[in-house]
């Protein structure tokens, strides 16, 4: 495959090490694993990955960012999920996801998003809960060892690292904005993409 084809050079998801998964596989993740490395690691597949990134862009494009939500509770994808919500003005929750707040009408803050995006279906499981009950379809990132039956479309991906995690929403960031008509098609949004890494 031309390395132009992808979405950001190959260099690019090699050095944020977003191939790179967990020594566990899911039974639900062996589709997306090319190999296993002599550490014991998966090797997540980059094509799959890049076309799945490039399929989220394409599903997120059809909502309005108020319809949208981000949820990341683990630390090192906070700085992604805000600089994602700043880019696009989707709501998000970096942190502890408010239980309730999108099923529980009686709250101030109640709101009905129409699509959610976790960054990982375990530690964003009350998120991924709720979305069920609200009949939500999710968008989840998921590493070698994630399972999947409550997800509608898996993003492959190492959701662990910060390097990794910010840069999938550096792309989907990127990837809704010329789906929404806001960016040419060929332009990265005009960030570094270190705005999307934790340290």
């Amino acid at each position: 495959m031309a390395e132009e084809t992808f979405l950001v050079p190959l260099d690019t998801y090699l050095a944020s090490g977003m191939h790179i998964g967990t020594k566990f596989r899911t039974k639900h993740m062996m589709p997306y694993i090319y190999k296993v490395n002599p550490n014991g690691l998966c090797v997540l597949n980059i094509q799959e990955i890049d076309k799945r990134i490039m399929q989220a862009g394409r599903i997120l494009g059809k909502y309005a960012p108020e319809d949208i939500l981000v949820v990341g509770r683990r630390e090192n994808a906070w700085k992604a999920v805000r600089a994602f919500g700043k880019a696009t003005n989707c709501k998000y929750f970096a942190g502890r996801y408010p239980a309730g707040i999108i099923t529980n009408t009686n709250l101030d803050t109640f709101f009905e998003p129409k699509i959610m995006v976790v960054v990982d279906p375990f530690p964003d499981k009350n998120a991924v809960h709720d979305a069920l009950i609200s009949g939500i379809p999710i968008i989840a990132l998921c590493d070698s060892n994630n399972t999947t039956e409550n997800v509608d479309f898996v993003v492959p991906c190492n959701n662990k690292g910060s390097k990794s995690i910010g840069l999938i929403f550096y792309i989907l960031a990127s990837r809704y904005l010329q789906e929404r008509g806001i960016l040419p098609k060929d332009k990265l949004i005009d960030a570094p993409v270190e705005d999307f890494m934790a340290e």
